[in-house]
């Protein structure tokens, strides 16, 4: 294995901007043991603390304006992207939407240390309309505790990761692939427990074509909306549909007609959303109830 000490006294800092760079876009590749690893280097004087701090930071910027511009412009359809490419389960969305509601753009400022968030809260926040200069202030402050937390543990730690860099240096080739092992099985495990996920959200869905016929036929689906208050904010609602109100579940089911068809839809990957709020109409025996399949955009296929 190529000794890392070496080729950060070489390259330095453009290795932790490369790195960072790429983590930030989107790709699988953690950059915060690089960032441990040059505090580390730095304690020893071999690198500047600052300079890596200043160039993570730029490098998490020019990522992060990319995705919210990605998402003023694409809006909503770059967040379902996201969630379809990523490895972590289909409730990113509905995650997300919900730090961000609590907490809105400032959510940017320790989104960086929560594995899936990252990546869709730089394009949520152009999706909803956050302000430029709003954004890059609170981007540039979570990219500072981001970086400066991982090069302040190496520097605080660098005894021990000088250690375990000199073993694994020592080991020469098989360090390597120890690591790429240790980096697929990574990949394995999200991968497999994403398809479990799914199968755990299994349930019979109506197609927009059943759906259709429902209504034509003159039976009266009542229409549910299983969205966050942040997505109905980004797409306009299906004509008729009432809103769902998790906070008061058992409050919004009361008076309704137990025979009557339920749809629910909502707007994330898999109909995560929808099929787990069909679940508590079906627990409390409203027996016709069925989420939407395909969501809002098969909704706004079938209209356009």
């Amino acid at each position: 294995m190529p000794n890392l000490i070496e080729l950060l006294e070489l390259y330095g800092v453009f290795i932790v901007f490369a790195i960072v760079l790429v983590e930030q876009g989107g790709l699988p590749i953690p950059a915060f043991p690089i960032l441990v690893v040059s505090g580390a280097l730095a304690a020893n004087g071999g690198i500047s603390w600052p300079a890596c701090i200043v160039v993570a930071m730029a490098a998490c910027l020019l990522a992060d304006l990319f995705w919210f511009r990605a998402g003023r412009y694409y809006g909503v359809g770059v967040l379902r992207l996201l969630c379809k490419i990523s490895l972590s389960p289909d409730s990113c969305v509905s995650q997300t939407e919900g730090k961000f509601a609590r907490f809105g753009a400032k959510s940017l400022i320790v989104s960086k240390f929560i594995p899936g968030f990252n990546i869709v809260a730089s394009p949520m926040s152009g999706a909803l309309g956050v302000s430029t200069p709003r954004f890059i202030a609170f981007s540039m402050a979570g990219s500072l505790l981001w970086s400066g937390s991982g090069v302040a543990l190496g520097a605080y730690f660098h005894k021990s990761v000088d250690q375990l860099l000199n073993t694994m240096s020592a080991m020469g080739s098989t360090a390597l692939f120890v690591v790429l092992t240790l980096l697929g099985l990574f990949v394995l495990y999200k991968f497999v427990e994403r398809r479990r996920f799914q199968r755990d959200q299994s349930i019979a869905r109506i197609s927009i074509a059943e759906l259709a016929s429902l209504i034509d036929d003159g039976h009266q689906p009542l229409i549910v909306d299983a969205r966050s208050n942040i997505a109905q904010q980004l797409e306009a609602p299906i004509p008729g549909a009432v809103m769902f109100d998790a906070c008061d579940a058992a409050g919004f089911m009361v008076g309704l007609d137990k025979d009557r068809h339920i749809i629910v839809y909502c707007s994330c990957p898999n109909d995560f959303t929808a099929a787990q709020v069909a679940r508590q109409f079906l627990s409390n025996g409203f027996h016709r109830t069925r989420p939407l399949k395909g969501g809002l955009d098969a909704w706004n296929a079938h209209r356009s």
